[in-house]
């Protein structure tokens, strides 16, 4: 069986409906570029460079919509342990697969220790694969600075050497400084580093340090999270770019995370929703398109763990 990506590349121009995990059949817009280029992460593997994110979504949820969001061109799919969801997440990856819609090795599954389980690492790791149960996770994240979590590091480094892990990484540290407290300890370089990025957030000057390292960057909370996502989407340049281009708010700014050389993970437990975050790759921000969204920079976190 022809897989989906071969299929919607053969399709070419076009409209089609698909069922949705979420509940409702939904229209996919035939793409003029499929997939953008994945990002070469230092391990020596490939990662998608957009994803669907699951948090807030219980164990249904996550299934319903992971499904859909496979269905719908998202290869790439974030959880952690703390969203309490890695079963459902799992569930989700299964039917995609056994729907003969992908392979495993067509999809990147990410999961996060959390800090309540720094203690046990080790323990941590196997809870998210029987959790997930389906073979290995693609990349497995220390979820956030806290006590012993370079031992933390260590396991995950001990889950690669096992064949538990592919790609490993940190969350939530935003300096070169507090990148450099795990590295100096570590035999393997941090492939990602996922942390709050978004146009009032851009911390590009991680993302160049990172840069020599191969490291990639990856943006959670692209919209700006529960209620913070008006003041992007409403952003009146994000709005006038939206118009301009005949696109959403929150697809101009999906597609500036992605041209800005960004991982990012918009989530959403809208099906509609859903398709609109994948359907970025049939248009392109101009140069000076994109230095107006660069100028909306504030520094402006809306988390600070």
């Amino acid at each position: 069986m022809i897989n989906r990506r071969k299929f919607l590349m053969l399709l070419g121009a076009g409209t089609f409906s698909i069922f949705t995990g979420c509940g409702e059949s939904s229209k996919f817009a035939g793409e003029k570029n499929f997939a953008m280029e994945d990002f070469k992460l230092n391990s020596g593997y490939k990662m998608p460079r957009l994803g669907f994110g699951t948090w807030t979504l219980n164990d249904e949820q996550a299934e319903n919509c992971v499904l859909h969001a496979l269905k719908t061109g998202f290869r790439l799919i974030d959880t952690a342990r703390y969203y309490g969801n890695e079963k459902g997440v799992g569930a989700g990856v299964r039917a995609a697969i056994n729907e003969n819609i992908l392979t495993r090795e067509e999809i990147f599954v990410t999961s996060k220790i959390m800090p309540g389980n720094y203690n046990q690492p080790d323990a941590a790791i196997e809870n998210s694969l029987d959790a997930l149960n389906i073979g290995y996770v693609d990349l497995m994240l220390i979820h956030q600075p806290g006590y012993n979590d370079e031992k933390v590091y260590k396991a995950l480094e001990r889950g690669v050497k096992a064949g538990k892990i592919r790609s490993i990484g940190i969350s939530n540290y935003y300096t070169p400084a507090d990148f450099e407290r795990i590295n100096k300890i570590a035999e393997i370089v941090p492939a990602v580093v996922q942390n709050e990025n978004h146009p009032l957030y851009q911390n590009s000057k991680l993302q160049s340090y990172l840069k020599k390292y191969g490291t990639a960057v990856e943006s959670w909370y692209p919209f700006g999270g529960r209620g913070n996502t008006q003041k992007i989407l409403g952003n009146s340049t994000i709005i006038e770019l939206a118009k301009f281009y005949k696109k959403t708010p929150a697809q101009i700014v999906i597609r500036w995370n992605l041209q800005a050389g960004y991982i990012v993970i918009p989530g959403s437990k809208n099906p509609a929703h859903i398709t609109e975050n994948f359907n970025v790759f049939d248009f392109e921000l101009s140069a000076d398109d994109m230095k107006k969204i660069a100028a909306l920079n504030k520094n402006r976190r809306f988390e600070n763990w």
